[in-house]
């Protein structure tokens, strides 16, 4: 058990923690109504929003109900209401006056890019001195309060307490440097050695109590990681030294000497492919609390330097590794990584989740090459950030001091919850102590000595079916913090008078015919028995007559509603093959899972609601009959402020609807946008022109200088908007026909930001003579190519018929000199018998 905080201590802090139970007063519902009724069991109607359970002994009226008095005695109702218990709640650290004093002339200080440095052995040993004077204050820090409280909490009511965080005065600091020393990080090693005094001067700026340390990687002592042949074993490039997965050359220390040395006597290796064995490193420096030297009231840095990519899990596979990474320290004593060749690389779930069980910050210091890709790898590990690291680690002292500046003015509030049965949501004010509360976990541009509140609302989800799970324990901690509010949560899922340890509470009880156990006015019969007072036996009573009846809501309703079985007049609801769907109610009238599914979700979704009784019940802040709209009109406030829907539409299921005016219509998320309507674009047009272009009615000089004092537009090849800056976009055809954009900004009501586009685009002068001149030399010529065409279609079609004249006169077969067709005047006959005697 933690000590408790003195009677001043937590008087003080009870006054911070605002106590806000949810519990809704007033008339009854209709979903009081329809719903509270149909809950059989005490643990079942506490389990249900603003139901109540009456113990009275022969109570004739429905147990659960939804009636805050004059329906039951109070002495007989159990109505259990969240409760917060202060369990540790001492007083955060306040920062000196010499602090407060001094805190803009730190500022200035350290905006500058100036950094002065002393020389290496009288900053070492003022630095280690000062440490050691500050060492054993650092364990009575408290940066955040309370530090442990106590909350019982019903099924859907929303409990809120403050949380407050503040940024304590010289906190230590723990710096763990990793780097990569494969051949190509050769020189970056070589400017470091020379920092390392440079690097304690500027951290101590900062804080008093410094440490720092030093540790190397190369890669997996394995093919195709790097080559495996003996000599490149012993040097597997020139001057480089063997091969290894990680060493630990240095556990943290308050000597900054120390540091340069060990840096100057590393030597570095090589590998075959291009990615590094930086997660291994990164494990085992996590993990290795004793070997590594984290303090455990301390700022933890682990800043990874390296010029290429990683391997991650699953890598091992191509080198022969299949076992996975365990997660746990396996250095030797003298810090070298044991199972590099037998665990595979660590993932990144696992990497960040060790990143948050020891609280540690990384800085993933890279190349520009590799920027990307480690930025991308910084949001998938809690506290981490990626920075630009120059070609030879030159700017190193700068950028873990920016990168500290950035981690420590800026805190983020997170918790260790893993499944869905409780909610944790955060709102704060952040700086701003009298803006409005809006939902957040993070607050940034913090100094020593500002309080954050955040206002945790914890809701339970659900209740776990094992009962061993309705106590658990909530951790809600800053991120790179070691420091946490530890919340011990008991869940009211059941009543007081379902326990044995009830006065009330009796098995084989006479009220139930022996055959039941007594308890929350009610019987619970056992094993065949049914009815009120477990006076029916299921087996000999199933065909009782008038049993029926008892289990129909109405004479025109089904038996049990269709679905269950009447047994000697209580119901007994049918089995969903889903374990989590229930068909429930004294008729069997109720279910929970027949509610409305938007987009497939039972009432949108665990976060907005929950089924119960056919109907969506929905959680703090959504409204609707699925629980899809959100029950404020926060989401289509303008962000700057001003009116709702910045006036130009409704706000609907907490989204805008947009109108449509004379004007035009308005769009945008707050419709703020109106893309058809001319706004100031007309009231703009004619300066623009003259100013920009010399053209449209105010050309002349005179005109322009006089009616045109407002802004000077700024030419720009191409006009482009910025829609988060409000910029508004116009097009226009001027009296040449020329297209011409410029856009303009108002959002300041002393000055207009005018960018024009800095030639018009006119559309090509015409030749008209020239074209009427060219389309009748055209016309001549294709006549005349017509013509040509038909002469010699003509000449080539005579010239053809004469040749076939020609040929068929060669080929007549008549003699020429007698006529055919002449006969002679006489006929001469001849007798042929006559011999010519």
């Amino acid at each position: 058990m933690l000590p408790r905080a003195g009677p001043m201590a937590a008087g003080a802090l009870l006054l911070l923690v605002a106590l806000v139970a949810d519990t809704t007063l007033g008339q009854l519902s209709n979903y009081q109504l329809t719903t509270c009724p149909g809950k059989t069991t005490c643990s079942q109607c506490i389990q249900t929003t603003n139901c109540r359970w009456c113990t009275m002994p022969n109570f004739t009226h429905p147990r659960c109900h939804g009636q805050i008095e004059k329906y039951c005695p109070e002495e007989y109702t159990v109505d259990p209401s969240n409760t917060f218990q202060l369990v540790q709640g001492r007083e955060l650290t306040k920062p000196s006056r010499r602090v407060l004093e001094g805190q803009s002339e730190r500022e200035s200080y350290y905006s500058s890019s100036h950094y002065q440095s002393s020389s290496s052995s009288s900053s070492s040993s003022s630095f280690q001195q000062s440490s050691y004077e500050s060492e054993s204050a650092a364990g009575s820090i408290v940066q955040i309060s309370p530090q442990r409280v106590s909350l019982k909490l019903r099924l859907n009511e929303a409990f809120r307490f403050n949380v407050n965080y503040a940024q304590a005065e010289d906190y230590p600091v723990d710096l763990y440097y990793l780097m990569d020393l494969s051949k190509s990080m050769e020189d970056d090693k070589t400017i470091l050695s020379t920092l390392g005094a440079d690097l304690a001067s500027e951290m101590r700026k900062i804080t008093s109590n410094f440490k720092l340390g030093f540790g190397s990687f190369v890669d997996k002592v394995l093919m195709p990681y790097v080559s495996t042949v003996p000599k490149n074993l012993r040097e597997p490039c020139p001057g480089c030294v063997a091969p290894y997965g990680y060493h630990n050359l240095m556990p943290l220390s308050t000597d900054a000497n120390l540091f340069s040395q060990e840096v100057q006597r590393a030597n570095v290796s090589g590998n075959l492919d291009a990615p590094e064995g930086g997660f291994d490193a990164i494990m085992q420096a996590i993990v290795c609390r004793e070997q590594i030297g984290w303090r455990e009231k301390a700022r933890r840095l682990l800043l990874f330097s390296t010029d290429a990519g990683f391997h991650y899990a699953g890598d091992g596979k191509l080198g022969g590794v299949i076992t996975p990474n365990d997660g746990e320290c396996h250095l030797d004593h003298n810090g070298r990584y044991t199972h590099s060749t037998t665990q595979d690389y660590p993932s990144i779930s696992q990497i960040n989740l060790k990143v948050k069980q020891n609280a540690i910050n990384v800085i993933f210091a890279v190349t520009a090459e590799e920027l990307s890709v480690y930025e991308q790898l910084s949001r998938l590990v809690e506290g981490s950030s990626a920075a630009k690291l120059s070609n030879d680690s030159s700017n190193i002292v700068s950028l873990v001091r920016d990168q500290y500046n950035k981690i420590s003015s800026s805190v983020e509030m997170k918790d260790n919850r893993t499944d869905n049965v409780i909610d944790v949501k955060y709102y704060s004010r952040c700086r701003n102590t009298n803006g409005a509360l809006q939902q957040t976990n993070r607050c940034e541009g913090l100094k020593v000595g500002d309080v954050v509140t955040f206002e945790a609302h914890i809701t339970l989800l659900k209740c776990p079916t094992d009962p061993r799970d309705w106590q658990q324990v909530l951790q809600i901690y800053p991120v790179g913090i070691n420091e946490s509010l530890t919340v011990d949560i008991e869940m009211l899922c059941s009543c007081p008078c379902e326990h044995p340890s009830d006065p009330e509470y009796r098995e084989r009880a006479d009220e139930c015919s022996n055959a039941g156990t007594y308890k929350c006015g009610i019987c619970e019969c056992d094993g065949t028995y049914h009815g009120q007072r477990c006076e029916c036996s299921a087996m000999e009573s199933l065909l009782e007559p008038g049993m029926v009846d008892a289990c129909r809501m109405s004479n025109a309703s089904e038996e049990c509603s269709g679905r269950g079985q009447c047994v000697c007049g209580v119901c007994v609801c049918e089995r969903r093959p889903n374990p989590d769907e229930l068909i429930d109610g004294r008729y069997c009238e109720c279910d929970n899972f027949s509610c409305d599914r938007p987009g497939g979700l039972l009432c949108s979704g665990p976060d907005h609601g929950r089924c119960v009784c056919g109907q969506c019940e929905c959680r703090e802040g959504w409204t609707g009959p699925a629980c899809d709209c959100r029950a404020s009109n926060e989401t289509c406030m303008p962000p700057g402020g001003g009116e709702l829907c910045s006036g130009h539409g409704t706000c609907e299921c907490g989204t805008c609807r947009c109108t449509v005016t004379e004007d035009g219509r308005y769009t945008g998320r707050y419709c703020e946008k109106c893309p058809t309507c001319a706004g100031r674009c007309n009231e703009f047009k004619h300066c623009v022109q003259c100013q920009q272009y010399k053209t449209g009615p105010l050309a002349e000089a005179n005109e322009c200088a006089t009616n045109c004092t407002l802004f000077v537009p700024i030419p720009v090849e191409k006009v482009t908007i910025d829609e988060e800056r409000n910029d508004n976009k116009c097009t226009f055809f001027d009296e040449d026909d020329c297209r011409f954009e410029f856009s303009y900004n108002d959002s300041d009501q002393d000055k207009v930001v005018v960018t024009a586009q800095e030639n018009r685009e006119c559309p090509p002068k015409v030749f008209m003579l020239g074209i009427v001149l060219a389309v009748i030399a055209i016309v001549v010529l294709i006549g005349m190519a017509v013509l040509v065409l038909w002469k010699v279609l003509t000449s080539i079609h005579d010239r053809r018929e004469f040749a076939r004249f020609e040929k068929e006169r060669m080929m007549a077969k008549w003699d020429t000199g007698e006529n055919p067709i002449y006969k002679q005047a006489t006929t001469t006959f001849k007798n042929p018998t006559y011999a010519g005697k």
